[in-house]
Formats: C-alpha cells, structure tokens, sequence
C-alpha cells in the first residue's frame, strides 16, 4: 500500500465519554490518519460517537471485535458499514461461516473488515490456558489462513507475526498492527510489541497506537514524531 506516514497510523480513542474523545480528535482529525472507536467509547456514547468524529473529518475504525453467530454477525457489520466506517473488526475464531458472512456484508461498501487472530495481550501459557496448543504465531497463521480461504482481505495481528504473515501471504494481505510503542514508551499489558520504525519495515500497513499520542503533554507533536519515525523506516 502506498500510504503517507500518517495515514498509517490509527490513533486509539479510549476515552470514557464523548466530549473528551472529540477534545482530542479535534485538532488531529486533518492530519490524515485514522481514529479507532473501541467497546469503552462505543459502549457509553453508541453510534453517535462515529457520526460525531466523522463530522469533524475523522476517519473511523470501528473496533468493536464482532464474534457472534453467522447471522447476528453479518447484520453488526451491516450497521458498521451503514454507519461509514472505513475498517471494523470481527473475531476470526468465529469461524468460516461467521467469517465469511461478515466479508459478504460489506463487500459492496467501502468498509474494509478485518479479522483479529491473537489479542496482543496474549502469549503462549494465555492460548494454553483456554486450551489452544499452539505458539501465537502458529495460531495467527493458521486463523488468518481460514480467514483468506473465506474472502477476508486484511487482519489484526501483532509485531511479532508481520513478517511470518507477509511470507505466506506477500502483499495480498493488509496488515493492522496494534502492540506498537515508540522507543522508550510504556508497554503497558501489551506483551508482543515493536516500535513504529521495526513494525513498518516488517510490512505493516498500519500502526494502531494510543497511549503514546493521547496521553502525550502535545497529541499533535507526538503524532508527528512518530510519522517522522515511520518515514525514517520507509
């Protein structure tokens, strides 16, 4: 994907309320890169969240992680993509039926769905503890791998599983890459993380980054720091 340094990066709105999301999105929604709406914004403020951030030129990544029977699945990517959303998520351990419905239902629609493998926040003794034996990235493969096989076009995955998804799957495949943390940054309960420069020369196609933006003193000069960094690595 040809993409400027800030139109790869997804800035992580977790904030608890409305007004406080859109005193932060405000002077960066010119920027060119795009906001996720999580389940704590979504949750207390529903679609009008997305229609207020649209309205201030956001473009949105509804990140609500759909993991529901086929039906029920496909009707919530409906809504996302009735809303304009230009990304949102499903679980790909749904499995192909909900995989693919969901795909279908915003096939006609500029809504990209994207399919989430191993939350970041998981290692190998988290997969074992509900009873999947296997590495996380064995287990990212082998998802997105039913996930291509059911129409889907991109995945959520971690740092640590770019390069090996790119091997298997090249260019075909676009990449949202959560667990990225500026050099010197926090981890906080991420366990496989990189920095921008590291997750961009692996192949990922976009960085999901909050903390390190909007908790920063200045959102705006973190935010260009870090497109700085991403250049750098280009």
């Amino acid at each position: 994907m040809n993409h400027s340094a800030k139109e790869k990066i997804i800035i992580a709105i977790d904030t608890p309320d409305a007004s406080s999301a859109k005193r932060l999105v405000a002077p960066l929604a010119e920027e060119g890169c795009l906001f996720k709406i999580g389940l704590q914004l979504f949750t207390a403020e529903g679609p009008s969240i997305v229609r207020d951030l649209q309205a201030l030129g956001a473009r949105i990544f509804l990140d609500l992680k759909f993991h529901d029977i086929p039906n029920t699945a496909r009707e919530a990517v409906h809504s996302a993509v009735r809303l304009g959303v230009d990304m949102t998520t499903i679980h790909l351990c749904g499995a192909p039926a909900m995989v693919s419905e969901s795909v279908q239902a915003a096939a006609a629609s500029k809504t990209l769905v994207l399919g989430v493998t191993v939350l970041t926040s998981m290692d190998a003794p988290s997969l074992e503890a509900i009873g999947i034996q296997a590495t996380p990235e064995a287990q990212v493969l082998r998802l997105a791998e039913m996930g291509v096989a059911n129409g889907l076009r991109g995945v959520v995955a971690s740092p640590l599983e770019i390069a090996p998804l790119r091997q298997r799957f090249g260019s075909s495949l676009t990449i949202v890459t959560p667990g990225v943390r500026p050099a010197g940054s926090d981890h906080g309960d991420q366990k496989r993380v990189l920095t921008p420069a590291e997750a961009i020369r692996a192949g990922a196609d976009y960085l999901v980054i909050g903390r390190p933006v909007t908790k920063a003193s200045d959102p705006l000069a973190a935010l260009n720091a870090i497109a700085a960094e991403i250049d750098s690595a280009q």
